[in-house]
């Protein structure tokens, strides 16, 4: 995914930020990270209070099995809906949720 998308999907938040970050790329806005792209695919910070809304949409949380322990871990992102990335709309609600919940977690 080209910067360029990225900053068109979250363009409801205002300006965005793209580094790289795990092999991907961060997305901040305000200094606040608000997703991730990992392996291609665009995930969204998620936490306690909106995670009941990505498990509704049917999004998946992105985990990966630790080198050092061979066991699973479960980062605070999640997939993107997929009506959102054809729809700017919704987008903008994934997105805000997001943005909320990269500020709650103070990072």
């Amino acid at each position: 995914m080209d910067n360029a998308r990225l900053e068109e999907l979250f363009e409801s938040l205002g300006p965005v930020g793209i580094r790289k970050l795990f092999g991907g790329k961060g997305i901040y806005c305000d200094g606040v990270i608000v997703a991730v792209v990992v392996r291609g695919e665009l995930m969204l910070k998620a936490d306690e209070e909106t995670i009941p809304d990505f498990e509704a949409a049917g999004c998946r949380q992105w985990t990966y099995t630790g080198s050092r322990h061979g066991k699973e871990v479960a980062m605070p992102y999640w997939s993107v809906p997929d009506d959102a990335f054809d729809d700017p709309d919704e987008m903008a609600v994934w997105a805000r949720r997001a943005y909320e919940a990269g500020r709650r977690a103070g990072r």
